[in-house]
């Protein structure tokens, strides 16, 4: 089977192969560090990563396949991204302000 015409020529020459291997380097990338980093900061980073990560699988599988839904998932992972970290650097400034620490391993101290 022939691939489409209109998918441009610079997205033939890149196998989809590679951005599955990307996407799956950056994703397991992210988990790696949610699992085993303290700092705050640096787990919010690592579930960037791994939004970014869907986000470009996404984007390639919907370039592939000439359909604009994949784009349009991208377009609400990135609104759910941005309101994540919005939500996410009040409540770590809010942890900074109490403890004046981002480790979470202090969060178990805040229980009743």
């Amino acid at each position: 089977m022939e691939l489409q015409s209109n998918i441009p020529e610079y997205l033939r020459a890149i196998p989809q192969a590679y951005y599955l291997y990307l996407s799956a380097t950056l994703f397991t990338i992210g988990v790696l560090g949610v699992l085993v980093r303290r700092n705050a900061l640096i787990i919010f980073m690592c579930i960037e990563l791994m939004l970014n990560a869907v986000n470009l699988l996404l984007a390639s599988f919907a370039a592939y396949r000439n359909d604009a839904a994949g784009q349009v998932f991208v377009f609400f992972i990135m609104a759910v991204a941005a309101a994540e970290v919005a939500v996410g650097l009040a409540i770590i400034v809010m942890i900074h302000r109490n403890t004046r620490s981002v480790d979470v391993g202090l969060l178990k101290n805040l229980k009743w």
